[in-house]
């Protein structure tokens, strides 16, 4: 008997997935580490280098005042830079700082384990397949975001 459209729906398999990772990578570090929005955040500063606040928060999708608070706590914690931008007072330029680098690495060694666990039961080739089809999904949400170019065993 052929699977209707309702058997196939792959929402609800996503959203469970993302469930049992965040508790996993939740788990996995110590209370008070990188959430994934510190994730996200610091990813993309490592990427693309220095970016006005507002750039970062049309990026992220997030209202303004909602990156001023994530911005607070990485800069608190000394993992980005805040400056005014010479050529406009009122904007800020946001950096990853060389700590937020080094935080940025132990938190993807962790996430790699937490991947490796997770997705045991899927081979090299088909997570390489699995990245491959999130990534031009996200793409056609966000035609300006793009893949990193590193291996696809540190997705966020």
């Amino acid at each position: 008997m052929a699977k209707t459209s309702v058997d196939r729906q792959l929402l609800p398999l996503i959203e469970h997935l993302a469930r049992l990772s965040r508790r996993a990578f939740e788990t996995s570090t110590a209370p008070g580490s990188l959430r994934p929005r510190h994730l996200v955040a610091l990813r993309l500063l490592s990427e693309r280098g220095p970016v006005s606040q507002q750039g970062l928060a049309d990026t992220l999708s997030l209202d303004p005042s909602n990156v001023v608070g994530l911005l607070n706590e990485l800069e608190e914690r000394g993992l980005i830079t805040r400056r005014r931008d010479p050529a406009d007072r009122r904007r800020h330029i946001v950096e990853l700082s060389p700590a937020g680098e080094d935080e940025l690495n132990l938190a993807y060694a962790r996430l790699s384990l937490v991947e490796d666990d997770l997705l045991n039961a899927l081979s090299a080739d088909e997570r390489d397949t699995l990245y491959q089809l999130l990534t031009r999904a996200v793409a056609g949400q966000e035609p300006d975001w793009e893949a990193p170019d590193e291996s696809p065993s540190c997705a966020t």
